[in-house]
Order: structure tokens, then C-alpha cells, then sequence
């Protein structure tokens, strides 16, 4: 039995016989044991910390040779850009 996808690829699904010792052998593997809430609960997030001050996403058209001149400075290059920003708005703040 499958499943066609909106792209039109085949997804194949077990029968509910396969599934059936699918699961049993799943089961019968200590090692491979659902966890349950309680443990599911304890897992920590993975990834990058939530930042305390969040920056907004946006989409911004500037020459090619600001551009080049930032990302020649390496990795981080965009938050040295926003630096850049920062320190001009409070030189010209009113």
C-alpha cells in the first residue's frame, strides 16, 4: 500500500500485519523503548538559546559593494553590519 505525496512520489506504508511486528520487535528491544511523558518532559531543547532581545527579519536591497566589504570580514558578518547601523542611529539621533 502506498501513499501518493503532492509532488506525485510514492510514499509506501507497512500492511497493519508488518506494522504489527514492526512494533513488537521495537518493543522487545530494551534499548529502543518509547520514552514516556515524564521523560519526554525532561528532554532539554536543542540548538542555539532564545535570544533576550530578538532582531526583525527583513529583506533590504543594498550596493553590492557594502555587501562584499561585510562579508570579507568573515563569519558574523551581518551582525557587524547591524553594529554599523546601531552606531550611526545613535550618532544621529535627535
Amino acid at each position: 500500500m502506498y501513499l501518493k505525496t503532492k509532488s506525485g512520489k510514492k510514499v509506501y506504508l507497512p500492511t497493519p500485519e508488518e506494522d504489527a511486528a514492526i512494533t513488537a520487535t521495537a518493543m522487545s528491544d530494551p534499548d529502543a523503548l518509547p520514552l514516556t511523558d515524564a521523560e519526554f518532559a525532561k528532554l532539554k531543547r536543542v540548538g542555539r538559546p532564545r535570544a533576550a532581545v530578538t532582531k526583525e527579519r527583513i529583506t533590504i536591497r543594498l550596493s553590492r559593494e557594502v555587501v562584499d566589504a561585510f562579508r570579507a570580514t568573515g563569519s558574523g558578518w551581518q551582525t557587524r553590519m547591524d553594529e554599523a547601523l546601531m552606531e550611526w542611529v545613535r550618532e544621529h539621533r535627535s
